[in-house]
C-alpha cells in the first residue's frame, strides 16, 4: 500500500509505559524521532504518553487512528504480561496476531549467542499483527512492525532508546522519505567558551540576511551552545540556488564566531578533542579535584581512548595533591587548594609523573557549600601543561553542582582543543616551509 503525499498531514507519537508517567523515567524517544522527521521535512503533530493499562491504551490508539495518518507506538513489545501494545492495536483494528516461527528462531539464537536458553515468555514476541511487516531489531529481542491499513501507517518500535534509535534511522526514515513534500537541510555550529548573549550579539546582522525559507535557531545550555540553520526546499529545482545561499550564510557565521566554533556537526567537545589527539598522536592525563573524575570519564567515553588517554587522578584532598602530584604543602597553606598556583603545580606535577604530551588539572568549589566571599561557589582554576608552557585559567561558573562540574570539564576540554589547533597549525607551517 502506498500513502499519497497529499494525505500525509498528521503524524502522531505514542509512548507506552506506566513508568514513563512516573518521576523516575524520562521519555526521550519522541525528541529523537521529531529531530529525524524534521530532517526529511516531516513534523510531529501529536505526542502522548500512556500507561500499560488496556483501556487507556485502547482509547489512545483509537483517538490516534481517527486523527492521524502515521502513528508511531514506542514500547510495550516485551515478553511480560503488561507489554500489550500489539495486542491492543490488533483489537482496535480487529485483526489477529499471527505467530511467526522464523521470529522465534531469531529470538532463540540471540539468547543462545550469550549462552542462555530463551525463557518461554519470550515466545510472545514472535507474534505480529495480521498484515504487518517485520522491522528487524539487531539490538534486542522485540522486533518492530510496519502496518499499512485504511490509508494509515502504524509503526511499532521497542521502547529502549538503544533499540529505538537505530531502527528509526536505518529502517523507518528511508520508508518515510518519499512521503515528504519538502526537504530540510540543516547546518550545525557547536560553540563553547562564550555565553548565549555573546553569540546572539555576533549574529544580529545574520538575521537580516535570512530569506523566509531559512531559519536560524540558538539552543543554549551552560557551557555549550548550538546554532542550527534549517533550509527548507519544496521542489528539486530550488535546491541548487538555496543551498548556495545556505553556504554563504554558513561562511558568514563562521567568520563572526571564529574559533569559538568547535564543530560543524552534532558532536560533543570530547569527540572533537579525541579526534585531534589521535590525529596528532598526542597523549593526555588528568588531575581533578572538584570535577571528581568527570573529565577523565568524558575523555575515556570515546571509542579508541586508549590511544591518547594515559592516566587520570582524582586528587580530591590536599594530601592527595601533595603525595600524588608533588604539590608543595607550603604552597597549599599559603595560597589555598583553590588557586592558580596550586592548579599550575598540579598540572606540572602530573606532566612529569605521567610522561604525556598534555596534562590538565582542575581545582575549584563545586558547591553548594564550601564557598566564601573571597572564594565563592563556582570558582574554578584550570591548568594545561605541555613541554613548552603551562596555561592557567580562572573561571566563575554559575548553576548547580552538576552544572559547575560540567562547565569546568567543558572549559578544560576547550583549552586542550585550542592547544591542539595551535600545534596542528604550527606543524602545518613547518611542513609548508620544508617543502
Amino acid at each position: 500500500m502506498r500513502t499519497d503525499k497529499k494525505n500525509v498531514q498528521v503524524i502522531e507519537f505514542i509512548a507506552v509505559g506506566s513508568e514513563l508517567l512516573s518521576s523516575s523515567f524520562l521519555e526521550t524517544n519522541s525528541l529523537f524521532l521529531a529531530e529525524k522527521l524534521e530532517q526529511i521535512g516531516l513534523n510531529l503533530t501529536f505526542k502522548t504518553v500512556v500507561s500499560d493499562r488496556w483501556a487507556e491504551l485502547q482509547q489512545v490508539i483509537r483517538t490516534a487512528r481517527e486523527r492521524s495518518q502515521i502513528i508511531f507506538l514506542s514500547g510495550g513489545l516485551g515478553p511480560t504480561e503488561d507489554d500489550r501494545t500489539k495486542e491492543v492495536l490488533a483489537r482496535v483494528l480487529r485483526r489477529r496476531l499471527i505467530f511467526k516461527p522464523e521470529l522465534l528462531e531469531r529470538i532463540k539464537k540471540r539468547f543462545a549467542s550469550r549462552g542462555l536458553v530463551m525463557p518461554a515468555s519470550n515466545k510472545k514476541q514472535a507474534y505480529l499483527v495480521e498484515g504487518a511487516e517485520t522491522l528487524e531489531n539487531p539490538n534486542g529481542t522485540a522486533p518492530g512492525q510496519w502496518l499499512e491499513t485504511g490509508g494509515k501507517i502504524f509503526v511499532l518500535l521497542p521502547g529502549p532508546p538503544p533499540e529505538f534509535k537505530p531502527m528509526v534511522e536505518n529502517l523507518v526514515l528511508p520508508r518515510l522519505e518519499n512521503l515528504s513534500q519538502k526537504k530540510v537541510i540543516k547546518a550545525f555550529f557547536k560553540i563553547t567558551g562564550v555565553g548565549e548573549s555573546w553569540v546572539e550579539d555576533r549574529l544580529k546582522e545574520i538575521y537580516q540576511l535570512l530569506p523566509p525559507y531559512l531559519e536560524l535557531t540558538i539552543l543554549a545550555s551552560p557551557g555549550d551552545i548550538q546554532v542550527i540553520l534549517s533550509l527548507k526546499i519544496e521542489s528539486p529545482n530550488q535546491e541548487a540556488k538555496r543551498v548556495e545561499e545556505l553556504e554563504k550564510i554558513k561562511a558568514e557565521i563562521s567568520r563572526l564566531l571564529g574559533d569559538k566554533i568547535y564543530a560543524f556537526e552534532p558532536k560533543t567537545l570530547e569527540q572533537v578533542v579525541a579526534e585531534k589527539l589521535i590525529k596528532l598522536k598526542k597523549t593526555i592525563a588528568t588531575a581533578e579535584s572538584c570535577s571528581g573524575g568527570f573529565l577523565a570519564h568524558r575523555l575515556t567515553n570515546i571509542p579508541g581512548s586508549s590511544n591518547y588517554f594515559k592516566l587520570g587522578l582524582v586528587t580530591y584532598s590536599n594530601e592527595a595533591k601533595i603525595k600524588l602530584l608533588g604539590v608543595p604543602k607550603t604552597l597549599i597553606d599559603l595560597k589555598g587548594a583553590v588557586s592558580a598556583e596550586v592548579a599550575r603545580a598540579m598540572a606540572s606535577g602530573l606532566l612529569k609523573r605521567a610522561k604525556v604530551d598534555l596534562a590538565v588539572a582542575i581545582t575549584g568549589i563545586a558547591g553548594p557549600g564550601g564557598g566564601s566571599q573571597k572564594k565563592p561557589v563556582g570558582l574554578v582554576y584550570l591548568a594545561l601543561a605541555s613541554s613548552n608552557e603551562i596555561k592557567v585559567e580562572k573561571c566563575h561558573f554559575l548553576g548547580t553542582r552538576e552544572q559547575i562540574k560540567f562547565q569546568a570539564t567543558q572549559k578544560a576540554l576547550d583549552m586542550v582543543r585550542l592547544k591542539l589547533l595551535k600545534l596542528e597549525h604550527n606543524s602545518g607551517a613547518i611542513k609548508r616551509k620544508a617543502s
